[in-house]
């Protein structure tokens, strides 16, 4: 949905209001009303009355004083909702929570007095008014050794620094960011998803829950994934997916890239990029000229060949039968050529440059079932 006036958003500068307002960017909205902590009231006031939604994220999560809960959480919510007010203005109001509005903790009970005063405002002025009470938030940009065991894993693990798992079965109810982001836009057109009926409390979806030792085991994969080259799972929608991606964005900028072992030989290199159990393995084969490779068949095991610069032939042959099937492909003009299982096969570099093959197998590698046996075509 396009708005037409503009979206107050407080706490612009945050985690969630950093992610929320460049999605907004992208989605072709300009006509943003950023606060943050830094501006004046004055600033507040004049945004209050020119808001047609009211995107209410500032808050205080961990002060020097348990005082400045009640200051950051309610009090900037009730000066917010006054100005409001004050305006005459009726935009909807959505305003972030924590299910720790729940609790009998100073943060908790900040954060439930800013959820009853913004029920209230919404009966006053008759506005409509979203709470949301949201799990931990993990994802891109998150601050580390703050609020969030996510970033800090992230971070630490990122580059080998250690972390604390003080009890591996603590339950962990987490939602990511995009999600988060989603839930936020889908209340611009009223499609929330509530529970309650006086005072309906609206929850991200979906909601992962892991264990924090499962967390840390993780994460700890993905670092070690850039030597092992296992590929987590990318189902998506899965939190694995979810994590591997905020993983990646907490790497070093000096450690972006990082080295692959090459088998090299007179006759080029072998090089694996990525395997996985379910999608099998990702290869770069560099060929010399005029040089030759393969030479055997496979019984279940299956490739494709995708010559990316140079010229090749792969040619074919059934190993009880003398036909030999060929086929030439070049950088030129990209062509996937499938190696079903049942040929002996091999690879040919006709060109005058070295050649560079990308290949796929439906299974990584496994030195004691190799199912590869010597053959030439």
């Amino acid at each position: 949905m396009k708005l037409d006036s503009p979206i107050l958003i407080t706490g612009a500068g945050g985690f969630v209001g950093r992610n929320l307002t460049l999605t907004l960017r992208t989605a072709g909205y300009t006509d943003l009303l950023l606060f943050e902590k830094d501006d004046t009231l004055e600033t507040l006031a004049d945004y209050c009355r020119r808001a047609a939604f009211v995107v209410h994220l500032a808050g205080i999560n961990r002060p020097t004083d348990p005082k400045d809960f009640y200051t950051g959480n309610t009090g900037l919510t009730e000066t917010l909702l006054s100005l409001l007010e004050e305006a005459g203005n009726k935009a909807p109001v959505l305003v972030t929570s924590s299910i720790q509005a729940e609790l009998d903790n100073d943060y908790g009970k900040s954060k439930r007095a800013a959820e009853d005063a913004i029920f209230a405002h919404g009966e006053k002025m008759g506005s409509p008014v979203y709470v949301f009470r949201m799990e931990g938030v993990f994802g891109k940009w998150c601050r580390p050794n703050y609020n969030s065991v996510v970033a800090t894993f992230c971070h630490n693990i990122a580059r080998g620094l250690p972390i604390q798992v003080r009890d591996p079965e603590y339950s962990l109810p987490l939602v990511y960011i995009d999600d988060v982001v989603q839930c936020i836009l889908d209340a611009f057109e009223g499609k929330v998803v509530t529970e309650g009926s006086d005072r309906p409390i609206c929850r991200i979806h979906p909601v992962h829950t892991t264990t924090l030792g499962h967390l840390a085991q993780t994460i700890q994969g993905f670092a070690q994934g850039r030597k092992t080259l296992a590929c987590p799972d990318m189902t998506p929608g899965s939190l694995e997916k979810k994590l591997y991606s905020t993983f990646l964005s907490y790497l070093p900028q000096e450690d972006f890239a990082y080295p692959l072992d090459m088998h090299c030989d007179d006759r080029g290199s072998f090089t694996e990029i990525l395997r996985t159990p379910e999608r099998g393995q990702f290869s770069v084969n560099i060929i010399r000229p005029g040089i030759t490779k393969g030479n055997h068949w496979h019984h279940t095991k299956n490739e494709k060949f995708l010559v990316v610069k140079g010229r090749c032939a792969t040619r074919f042959r059934l190993p009880e039968d003398d036909k030999v099937i060929e086929y030439v492909t070049d950088g030129e003009k990209l062509e996937v050529i499938d190696i079903p299982c049942g040929y002996t096969h091999n690879i040919q570099n006709l060109g005058t440059e070295d050649a560079v093959v990308f290949m796929w197998a439906n299974e990584p590698f496994d030195p004691d079932h190799p199912d590869t046996f010597f053959l030439p075509v």
